[in-house]
């Protein structure tokens, strides 16, 4: 669910100018290890998962969960990688293309892409709650997320990257959700020409960084799980609702709770 914060920054450097959606990678990352990704992957092919810049989970990731700690960490472990298809193609989520887009915010912003979110997202939104801080730091009252393992529930500990990224891992709360939606709909962390932009279907009901629906009324969002943890956010604009589900337990826990409202919801 970080994507749509991530997304949110990023739109608000397009509409600064410091940043423009048809920018390469290597514009601003001129020393990015690969030359196709650098030349042909832009910011619309990263927002809307159309680059061919892959996944960040795996075995790669396992033996390196712990050592990933700043988004330059996953572009020295995965930058030299190629693309798995030629850039606008098609759609095929990745993870590993948002990590980009983080690291993309820090060079054009010059702050850290944590930083970027918190003085420019979460802080105009009233976002007192939501962070992506270390597992290591004393966060009051973060939950611990359960799963399933045989007829048990353990905790995710194990499973756990060092932080949250800009693809995702980070906490937040319902209020602290409903916040964001409602700052997006007043206009207050991006236009709402920009907003009705990302919120419009781009690549197969994807816009950038937001899941974009049409049933049972207009709606976008983003869902988001992992092992012992579930989230779903759909706001609808034209009824007026917003819809916000936090579960810590496995998919698709809170997703299943989304789907039970978005089902019983007016169609007008």
């Amino acid at each position: 669910m970080n994507k749509m914060f991530t997304a949110v920054a990023t739109l608000q450097l397009v509409e600064a100018g410091t940043l423009a959606l048809d920018d390469t990678v290597g514009k601003h990352l001129p020393d990015y290890p690969n030359e196709d990704v650098a030349s042909k992957v832009t910011v619309r092919h990263l927002l809307t998962h159309t680059g061919g810049t892959g996944d960040i989970f795996g075995p790669e990731f396992e033996l390196n969960r712990l050592t990933l700690r700043e988004h330059s960490d996953y572009v020295n472990l995965y930058g030299s990688r190629g693309l798995s298809y030629e850039p606008g193609t098609r759609f095929e989520y990745s993870n590993y293309g948002y990590v980009l887009l983080g690291a993309l915010i820090e060079a054009v912003s010059g702050a850290s892409y944590y930083d970027y979110v918190r003085d420019g997202v979460f802080e105009p939104a009233g976002m007192t709650s939501t962070d992506s801080l270390p597992e290591s730091d004393d966060v009051p009252n973060r939950a611990v997320g359960y799963m399933r393992s045989g007829e048990a529930w353990v905790p995710n500990t194990d499973t756990l990257p060092w932080r949250g990224t800009a693809a995702g891992g980070g906490y937040s709360t319902v209020a602290d959700l409903m916040r964001f939606a409602q700052a997006l709909d007043s206009g207050t962390l991006i236009s709402k020409a920009t907003l009705a932009e990302a919120t419009r279907q781009q690549q197969d009901q994807y816009g950038y960084g937001f899941i974009v629906g049409q049933q049972p009324a207009p709606n976008y969002g983003h869902g988001g799980g992992a092992p012992g943890m579930n989230g779903d956010l759909r706001v609808f604009p034209q009824l007026g609702y917003i819809v916000v589900i936090l579960s810590n337990q496995d998919p698709p826990a809170a997703s299943s709770l989304a789907d039970f409202f978005t089902r019983r919801m007016p169609d007008q």
